[in-house]
């Protein structure tokens, strides 16, 4: 498996060299976003109103903060599970949206899309948010501050672990996996 240093927000170039499996160092400027804050981006989107932020290009990364302790940037910063992004995430794709950061499966309908916009789905380590939150050197709120740990943030990070889930091309890491140890009748 590979390990490459990529800088955020994304071209199409580098979204189309990446392969399920690749390992990843993200550097720049990546967004934050949970349930609340997908369901008032997806209600502007329907309504055809402009969203908080210009998507093109970035990745969103699906996690609630902690508060930051004094003198630190964030509190501890895990991802959460992605397969309840699942119905926004091909209309926030459709956006020019082209990585999306959590942990866990994605649906069919999310996989196709990857394909359809050259996105891809980034894993993150559940369980060490608080070594996540070391990658993190800036974090302000850009939209939905009433949401608080649900607000969408702006951080910048410096080599973001995260692992290709789900590439442009259809490939799934963890089907493959599930492939290589199925026992065969």
């Amino acid at each position: 498996m590979t390990v490459r240093k990529i800088s955020a927000p994304l071209s199409d170039q580098v979204v189309l060299e990446l392969r399920a499996g690749d390992n990843v160092l993200i550097s720049g400027v990546i967004y934050t976003g949970r349930d609340a804050a997908h369901q008032k981006l997806f209600k502007l989107l329907e309504a055809g109103e402009p969203l908080p932020v210009d998507f093109n290009g970035q990745l969103i990364y699906y996690v609630g903060p902690s508060p930051a302790k004094p003198g630190k940037v964030i509190g501890s910063a895990g991802p959460t599970t992605s397969g309840r992004m699942d119905v926004y995430t091909p209309a926030m794709l459709a956006q020019g949206l082209k990585a999306c950061i959590g942990k866990g499966s994605r649906s069919q309908a999310v996989k196709d899309a990857l394909v359809k916009y050259k996105a891809v789905y980034l894993a993150a380590t559940g369980g060490a948010a608080a070594l996540l939150a070391k990658t993190i050197r800036q974090a302000e709120v850009v939209a939905y501050a009433e949401l608080g740990a649900e607000a969408i943030y702006r951080l910048v990070v410096v080599d973001f672990p995260a692992t290709v889930v789900n590439d442009a091309y259809g490939n799934d890491i963890y089907e493959e996996g599930r492939k290589q140890y199925a026992i065969n009748d």
